[in-house]
């Protein structure tokens, strides 16, 4: 029952988002009432993970995606990050593992939160967003190489 709640929110979401309704037999209430339901059961920093919390026993326990734009994963990115853009993390979840946990980012975790949110609604409870995102990233471990 929850994860048909969660694939529907996840539809209106991914719809909205896009600027396209998806032709979905519900109300206004109905989604308010889904996504109070999901909103519920998660902890305040549930789907957070800091660069600081990844050790390198850790790391290689973790899958990464970059949600950027293919110009900055092409540019730089996370070592061994998968690209899937933000935008598209719904359209391409099958290539998104559930077997362990997935660590989405980009930038500053903006828009990898949405996405990560997008997915969590749709049934990924192995799914984390990094904290302060790639900036973060980048700055924790240039400062540790100091």
């Amino acid at each position: 029952m929850m994860r048909g709640c969660r694939r529907l929110c996840a539809g209106v979401l991914l719809g909205l988002c896009v600027g396209e309704m998806a032709s979905l037999p519900v109300t206004a209430q109905t989604v308010s009432e889904q996504m109070s339901e999901y909103l519920m059961f998660s902890d305040f920093q549930a789907g957070i993970i800091s660069p600081q919390q990844i050790e390198p026993d850790i790391f290689e326990k973790l899958v990464f995606i970059d949600t950027r734009q293919g110009e900055a994963f092409a540019q730089n990115t996370i070592p061994g990050a998968i690209h899937i853009e933000w935008r598209e993390v719904l359209e391409r979840q099958d290539e998104i593992p559930t077997d362990r946990k997935v660590v989405l980012f980009c930038n500053t975790g903006v828009l990898s939160a949405q996405a990560m949110f997008a997915l969590r609604v749709n049934g990924f409870e192995n799914v984390l967003v990094l904290q302060s995102g790639f900036d973060g990233w980048l700055k924790h471990h240039n400062s540790n190489s100091e």
